[in-house]
């Protein structure tokens, strides 16, 4: 304990003089971080409670499962192989069942990695669809259901997960010992493993949420008068661009085109590619170039501010937010083409 303080003085009388170069910084130490350190003190201490048993139960139906899953992978390839093992999953995919090799490993290999079985499983081959959802839930059980209820405190029958403050580059939380926020919500079985964390007896959980609040403060930052509009009218933005995008009047947007837009609205604010729209919405790349550039056309103000962010940070090699929290990005100015993309992405997020 006496080193601990000891470090930390050390630590402050070499790092303060350095952070009060920076006004801005010092208030999101003092304003944002300090404050917020008892919270999530108190947070950690209280835990959350857990239904052990519920998870016990999951875990035994996603083990029957798995071993159906088995079974049926034997049937395909006519015979026993191990599913974890890749030389065994090579050669029942290449020299057994004779699938086509659309990837290699940098060994030469061909590839069995998660793209190569997701374009495989969307060609319509068995094999690779089943094995797919073999991976999903064994890392399900291995990481959650098993594992969860060893977590679990004797003393409060509490899981008391850490958050950290400093680890995150863009100041989020993160959470270690478990990780309690990346519980998959998009599968049945994953909103299952999330229906273990429960409340006390008379007690209730809340789940409060922004609404499109990434949409909402790009809006306010860019000043965009078309995304303003929507928000201050309350029209409902994916549909709004759904139909700047595709060109056709409001009423005349269905659902597939507003799923899309959805995906072109929060995509381009984080520095999504034409390539990686294609590959998300599984179309052509000339529909996915089409709706970059109308989204530009139409919320012209959203393009400016991505372009007066990105020569900042090529100017200062940094962005920040509101706050005056940083984020450093060495690339930014890189020879290396895709490192300097990859800084950009980072500098729009």
């Amino acid at each position: 304990a006496a080193e601990d303080a000891d470090i930390t003085l050390r630590l402050h009388e070499t790092l303060w003089p350095k952070l009060n170069e920076t006004p801005a910084l010092v208030s999101v130490y003092q304003d944002i971080e300090l404050p917020l350190l008892s919270v999530l003190s108190e947070v950690e201490r209280n835990g959350a409670l857990v239904d052990g048993s519920l998870l016990a139960e999951q875990s035994a139906e996603i083990a029957a499962r798995l071993e159906e899953l088995k079974q049926a992978a034997y049937e395909i390839a006519d015979g026993e192989f191990n599913l974890d093992s890749t030389k065994q999953l090579q050669e029942v995919f290449y020299e057994k069942l004779q699938l086509p090799v659309l990837k290699k490993t940098p060994g030469g290999k061909p590839s069995t990695a998660e793209p190569v079985l997701q374009d495989l499983a969307a060609q319509g081959h068995e094999l690779p669809t089943l094995l797919l959802e073999y991976r999903s839930l064994a890392k399900l059980r291995s990481t959650y259901t098993e594992k969860l209820p060893l977590q679990i405190n004797q003393k409060t029958g509490r899981i008391h997960t850490s958050y950290h403050q400093a680890v995150a580059a863009t100041g989020r939380l993160s959470s270690s010992d478990p990780n309690l926020q990346n519980i998959p919500i998009r599968t049945a079985e994953g909103r299952r493993i999330r229906q273990a964390f429960v409340a006390p007896r008379g007690r209730r959980l809340i789940a409060a949420d922004y609404s499109q609040i990434e949409l909402r403060i790009m809006a306010a930052l860019s000043k965009d008068e078309a995304m303003l509009e929507a928000f201050n009218t309350q029209t409902d933005i994916h549909k709004l661009t759904a139909a700047k995008v595709y060109k056709v009047a409001l009423d005349e947007v269905d659902r597939e085109m507003r799923a899309k837009a959805k995906m072109v609205n929060f995509g381009i604010l984080y520095g999504i590619s034409a390539f990686g729209l294609q590959q998300r919405l599984n179309i052509p790349r000339s529909e996915a170039n089409l709706l970059i550039e109308n989204y530009y056309e139409k919320y012209p103000g959203v393009r400016a501010y991505i372009d007066k962010t990105i020569r900042f940070a090529e100017e200062h090699e940094y962005v920040k937010t509101q706050t005056g929290r940083r984020r450093q990005l060495r690339d930014i100015n890189s020879r290396n083409r895709s490192l300097k993309n990859a800084a950009e992405r980072l500098a729009m997020n």
